[in-house]
């Protein structure tokens, strides 16, 4: 059986059922679909299968072609799997996908459900009145993705069938699971539904959360709320709340602090807190009950008590008050089989014990919104993650409509997750040409970095990664020189790290209408991406497309570059953090800490130690000051 896609937040009676698997299919390149009512009819006998949630473009979808296609039409039976009992009860049926590139529409035998835009968030429709009786119902799918749209956020996906550069092989359609799931009618909301675990109180070792609940009809009698909070099989709190009849949240407090029964776990100030080290999470069951005491929905998800904090003036970035500097990669995402949709729940994992494994405590999730089982993981084996978004790379009014519903979905899906310490929503002024000169550009990345500090003041913003910074919690630059020419960088705070970066000032200055911005004194200095070396192939098997930022000509080769470079940037003493690029070879990018197929380049023992040595050096000697 299938493993359920969200198991960071499930309920113990789960009904549901896999959409993955065999679809039919079809590319509608005159897009004659809808005025043909395919909707109604049935897409056409000339229709192939596809193996869903794989994009047409990667071999495990069974199609694999790099081919500019815009429209794309997906049909397959569905049923309704709803017990006798649970349609007695009222339960919902849901309909769920993980993300779909980029626009669709949904119909179920002809009855239009719902649709969606944005490639990279799920969503959610209900599909139990189209059923109408019916045990099963035709569903069908229209997706549009344009190959050539740059104010489309894409991210890493190169606009055009081949990939280039740095660009990958686009992703067209359904790429995450779609799954069936019945629910209570009245039934308690996730993180994309407003349901926040604010965790980051240590000193009173309260979790303040808000509770959102959906489908409670008009005019319902009150209910209520209760949380209970468990470490390692022990019950910790427990606390109840009443929903008021106006209201449909909640908002109460928990009390985290254990007694002695924990003692085998690390504990501060009465709270087990969550680190890299000891990435303690509680067991939290959320349960919903009617004014008469009966139970309605029961969810299971968890959290972990730590604080982040990056305004001490001392520039340094700190968890639960102690100073961190984070190792991280660049993580893209990606796998030779299956593009951007990770092959397993285990394939999510293993990236992060690969890390690990060469001493890497993070990384940036760049370019991309991953799948919630990545984050599942990362909670539980302490990685910690910058949560990124998938650019455009033209500026206009319909580009931000798209941007802004997206990013903020992407915030609430993954706001409750303890790994998550930074947010990052552009990259390197990607979609912002004009950020020296032009105010509007300037204003929406103040408007996105003011919105997701509403949205969580819990976690730092890094505005605009690399330069061109507008408002930001964290000074990150890029620079992809070699070691001299890097430590000479690191080195030098003004004219250095402040300096120029790829043409670009590092905080956007004055004009006539805008006051512009600078580096704030003590804020947390990062060099967020660096190195990008590759090795020269084994004789013969060098492709023509092969690069990277600097070439090495044999492992030990590149373990000395790495080592120089990493070097560069602690014994620099300005800066808190980097992000080496990147984990694994993809495509034609080349420079990788692992293989595309996530075979070790170099022995990762070594890469450990120069990752090891770097804490070393930051704790020993930059601290101190």
């Amino acid at each position: 059986m299938a493993a359920y896609p969200r198991p960071d937040f499930q309920r113990p009676a789960l009904n549901w059922t896999s959409l993955n698997g065999a679809w039919d299919f079809i590319f509608d390149d005159s897009d004659q679909g809808l005025s043909q009512r395919w909707h109604h009819e049935g897409i056409p006998q000339k229709k192939q299968q596809i193996q869903v949630p794989y994009a047409f473009q990667t071999p495990a979808s069974g199609i694999g072609i790099h081919e500019a296609h815009e429209v794309l039409w997906y049909e397959r039976v569905v049923e309704d799997i709803r017990t006798p009992d649970e349609v007695a009860r009222g339960h919902q049926l849901l309909l769920r996908f993980g993300a779909v590139d980029y626009d669709c529409t949904v119909w179920l035998d002809g009855q239009a459900v719902g649709g969606h835009r944005g490639g990279h968030v799920p969503f959610d429709l209900n599909v139990t009145d189209a059923f109408s009786g019916n045990k099963a119902g035709r569903l069908t799918l229209r997706v549009r993705d344009s190959p050539y749209d740059l104010g489309q956020p894409r991210g890493k996906q190169y606009w055009g069938p081949v990939p280039e550069s740095i660009f990958y092989t686009p992703t067209s359609g359904i790429w995450q699971s779609v799954w069936v799931e019945s629910v209570p009618k009245m039934r308690i909301g996730g993180g994309s539904e407003g349901t926040v675990l604010r965790s980051d109180d240590i000193e009173s070792g309260q979790l303040h959360a808000r509770f959102a609940v959906l489908g409670r009809p008009a005019g319902a009698s009150k209910g209520e709320i209760e949380i209970e909070a468990s470490l390692a099989g022990v019950t910790v709190s427990r606390n109840r709340q009443e929903l008021a009849q106006e209201k449909d949240w909640v908002c109460l407090d928990v009390d985290m602090r254990v007694s002695d029964a924990h003692g085998s776990l690390p504990v501060d100030n009465g709270v087990a807190l969550w680190a890299p080290e000891h990435p303690t999470l509680y067991d939290l069951t959320l349960r919903l009950y009617n004014e008469e005491g009966q139970l309605l929905d029961e969810v299971q998800t968890t959290t972990g008590m730590r604080n982040i904090s990056w305004t001490v003036g001392d520039s340094t970035f700190r968890i639960n008050g102690k100073p961190r500097f984070q190792t991280l990669v660049l993580d893209q995402g990606y796998w030779p089989e299956t593009g951007l949709t990770p092959p397993s729940q285990e394939a999510l994992r293993l990236d992060i014990e690969l890390c690990q494994k060469m001493g890497v405590n993070g990384c940036r999730k760049h370019q991309k919104v991953e799948d919630p089982v990545f984050y599942y993981w990362a909670d539980r084996l302490g990685f910690l993650v910058w949560g990124e978004m998938a650019n455009a790379y033209e500026f206009s009014d319909d580009y931000i409509s798209r941007f802004n519903s997206e990013w903020v979905e992407a915030v609430k899906r993954d706001i409750n997750h303890p790994s998550i310490v930074t947010w990052t929503p552009f990259n390197e002024s990607w979609a912002y040409p004009a950020l020296g000169s032009n105010v509007e550009q300037r204003n929406h990345i103040r408007a996105i970095y003011y919105l997701t500090k509403t949205l969580d003041p819990t976690r730092p913003i890094n505005d605009n990664c690399g330069w061109e910074h507008v408002v930001t919690d964290l000074t990150t630059y890029h620079d992809y020189t070699d070691a001299p020419a890097l430590a000479a960088t690191c080195s030098d705070f003004n004219t250095g790290i402040l300096g120029q970066k790829g043409g670009h000032d590092m905080f956007v200055g004055p004009t006539k209408s805008d006051p512009g911005t600078k580096h704030a004194p003590g804020a947390p200095v990062i060099c967020s991406e660096m190195g990008g070396v590759n090795i020269i192939p084994t004789k013969g098997t060098a492709g023509e497309r092969d690069w990277g930022y600097t070439t090495a000509t044999d492992p030990e080769d590149f373990l000395g570059r790495l080592e120089r470079l990493v070097m560069a940037v602690v014994k620099g003493g300005h800066s808190c953090g980097l992000v080496y690029t990147q984990l694994c070879d993809i495509e034609q990018e080349v420079n990788g800490l692992y293989s595309y197929d996530r075979q070790e380049k170099v022995a990762a023992a070594r890469v450990k130690g120069i990752m090891d040595a770097a804490h070393q050096y930051y704790y020993e000697h930059v601290m101190p000051k």
